[in-house]
């Protein structure tokens, strides 16, 4: 059976960057307050003719000239997003328009912050079933569009960007040293916990039940990220990197301690963006791929975590 692997990863955020200083002046918090809590320093807020579709379509962009590819190269458009406000059309369809694709199918996923994980999965068994050869995966999200600047609890958390992946089929994923570059997913949810976060309201706004879903990402998670690197056959400590959903500082550092990945590189891109939400595990990966913090064909460990109490994660091999 074929399988799949990741070729290039490209990034984008709006220019605009909103320091906690910044936000000290429109509630009532501080640098001291912020930084202890959640580790984030600065977000980048994108303005009202910085659509979620154009982030997007920016960091697919980069994506595919990374990857040596042209639009008309891409069969399937995959976009991670729960801050679509029009239902149609889709944002992989506009991402597909504002790159001049030919006739690609076009999906939106919608689990929140670990949207891109399960796109990426989604991908991979596509081109598995042989539906599509070479796939353009995005998470994208404008937070800001949705956060309520008075709550001081929640508003500080949030930033906008995008983070995309190119995914070809890899015919000798079978045979390939070290595993094939997409490994198999491990995905789940609990339900009945799907309200600790929300998006709702007219206009939406986002709302957390921080208590609850720092308890159970700080304790259910990592044996459940453990299991990712079982299904994949590589131990945690074989890890070169861990890319965890870019929630809180206070979340990341210790799910990863407790996933025993002692020798990985920790993704923090979570300090200077804040949580993006679906965007969040592309663009980590994207900056450390962009500095040369990662070998190419180095296991990565990717898990995202977060809105309907969802997960899923992938071992894959860095390009």
């Amino acid at each position: 059976m074929t399988g799949s692997r990741v070729v290039a990863l490209g990034h984008y955020q709006p220019a605009k960057v909103l320091t906690n200083d910044d936000l000290a002046a429109m509630v009532d918090t501080s640098d001291e307050w912020i930084t202890s809590r959640v580790g984030i320093k600065t977000r980048h807020v994108g303005g009202p003719d910085e659509p979620v579709d154009e982030l997007a379509a920016h960091a697919g962009a980069k994506a595919l000239a990374a990857a040596g590819l042209q639009p008309s190269d891409i069969d399937l458009v995959l976009v991670a997003t729960s801050t679509a406000i029009d239902r149609s059309p889709s944002m992989a369809a506009r991402v597909a328009a504002r790159l001049g694709m030919g006739s690609p199918a076009v999906l939106d996923i919608n689990v929140v912050c670990s949207g891109f994980t399960h796109a990426l999965a989604l991908a991979d068994h596509t081109i598995r079933a042989g539906a599509a050869t070479r796939a353009l995966v995005i998470g994208a999200d404008k937070m800001g569009d949705i956060a309520d600047w008075t709550d001081r609890t929640t508003c500080v958390l949030l930033g906008d960007g995008a983070g995309a992946a190119v995914v070809t089929a890899d015919p000798a994923a079978p045979d390939t040293p070290g595993g094939p570059g997409i490994g198999p997913v491990l995905w789940g949810s609990v339900p009945e916990m799907g309200n600790a976060v929300r998006i709702e309201g007219t206009p939406p706004r986002f709302a957390q039940e921080g208590q609850s879903v720092y308890r159970w990402a700080t304790t259910q998670l990592p044996p459940i990220a453990r299991q990712v690197c079982e299904k994949a056959g590589i131990a945690p400590e074989d890890l070169a990197a861990v890319v965890l959903h870019q929630a809180n500082l206070r979340i990341i550092e210790p799910v990863a301690r407790k996933i025993g990945a002692v020798n990985a590189i920790i993704a923090r891109d979570v300090v200077d963006s804040g949580n993006t939400s679906a965007a969040s595990i592309p663009m980590a990966l994207s900056k450390l791929v962009e500095r040369g913090e990662i070998a190419s064909g180095a296991p990565v460990l990717l898990f995202g975590f977060g809105g309907n109490l969802s997960y899923a994660g992938q071992v894959i091999r860095c390009p």
